[in-house]
């Protein structure tokens, strides 16, 4: 049996918790251990949660460790990157409720939240975040460390890169890549080439920074 330890004990964090307790393999793989985060009294104000037992920067993965993490943006590859160097193991977490149909592939590291659905012959690689309600589409290609959050839509075929966020109710449309480091902003519609390290928002998306 291993010890699921949740990285960041903030508000997706504790989703992550209750998202774990419904994961395939709950009980019978891994059970819940407990939080790392750098505020050791993040949870304080919260009932019914497992404790923080220790600081990202300084938690030492022990035997039986796997871990997932809640934390999305420019700081979840740096945080992630802390515990792999210390030889510390991630799995997929997927929620009972995940559809992954034929031919998916997916990588190690991946968060699969509740009703999300990663269509026919999708490719996603590792460390990334899909949260509830997202659709992936037949074909869509994704890379690493990218955060996706819920009722996301990425029509089939697209190709999404790496360290990108995409942010509530966003729409990415058909033959559109989203380069690495891009940002994409909540219920845009996407429709052309999002160029690396910049930001769109709104219908039709438009650069922004």
């Amino acid at each position: 049996m291993k010890n699921l330890i949740i990285i960041g004990a903030g508000g997706m964090g504790r989703t992550v918790y209750s998202n774990a307790l419904e994961s395939v393999g709950f009980g019978e793989d891994f059970v819940v251990k407990g939080f790392i985060d750098d505020n050791l009294e993040a949870l304080k104000d919260y009932p019914n949660y497992p404790p923080v037992i220790d600081t990202i920067k300084d938690y030492v993965p022990q035997k039986d460790d796997v871990f997932v993490s809640s934390i999305g943006g420019a700081s979840r590859r740096r945080c992630m990157e802390k515990i792999i160097r210390r030889d510390g193991e991630f799995i997929d977490l997927i929620h009972k409720t995940a559809r992954i149909y034929t031919n998916a592939k997916l990588g190690k590291g991946n968060f699969i939240g509740a009703f999300s659905v990663i269509g026919n012959d999708a490719e996603i690689g590792d460390y990334n975040m899909i949260q509830s309600y997202t659709v992936i589409g037949h074909d869509v290609k994704i890379g690493n460390w990218n955060r996706i959050d819920t009722h996301v839509t990425l029509v089939g075929g697209i190709v999404i890169e790496d360290d990108i966020n995409i942010h509530t109710g966003a729409v990415i449309s058909h033959n559109v890549r989203v380069e690495s480091g891009a940002h994409v902003g909540a219920c845009s519609f996407v429709f052309r080439t999002v160029k690396a390290g910049t930001t769109v928002m709104g219908n039709p998306a438009k650069k922004i920074m």
